[in-house]
């Protein structure tokens, strides 16, 4: 267990840990998100609500760097959901892109509205960046360039 004294502490370029999952900042990609415990295929690695938003807000966030950070659901076609994309709270909004990830992003409707997971879908090391493939990797400009 972190001591809670120095949890906030930024040593070695982290910035921020919890007990699960910690942020540092990650060569060529700026902040990425790691295990601090082990998780094993179909672990719930974090769970955050959302804010859904409409295509004005899409345009109007399109022209800001928030557009980098929403997430835009794979199973929007199949819920008849409106929403253009939704901004996931907590640091699942952290989590960056891979050809080859370890994790995936699951989508859940409740009366307190939407839901994102992340779930692992192979065996996470402790201090192992955790990723995922982003859904909407083709809207992004040419300018960014999305490495290993």
């Amino acid at each position: 267990m972190l001591d809670p004294q120095n949890a906030h502490t930024k040593v070695d370029n982290v910035l921020e840990r919890t007990s699960a999952l910690y942020v540092k900042k990650v060569p060529r990609k700026g902040r990425g998100v790691f295990a601090n415990l082990h998780f094993q295929i179909g672990d719930t690695i974090a769970r955050a609500p959302t804010w859904g938003f409409g295509d004005v807000e899409k345009h109007l966030l399109d022209r800001t760097g928030l557009f980098e950070y929403y997430f835009v659901r794979n199973d929007r076609q199949l819920s008849n959901d409106r929403a253009a994309g939704y901004v996931v709270f907590g640091l699942i909004s952290l989590v960056n892109h891979s050809f080859h990830p370890n994790a995936q992003i699951v989508w859940t409707d409740e009366d307190t509205g939407g839901w994102a997971r992340i779930v692992a879908i192979k065996d996470i090391n402790v201090d192992e960046e955790i990723t995922h493939r982003y859904t909407n990797i083709s809207a992004y400009p040419d300018t960014i360039n999305f490495v290993e």
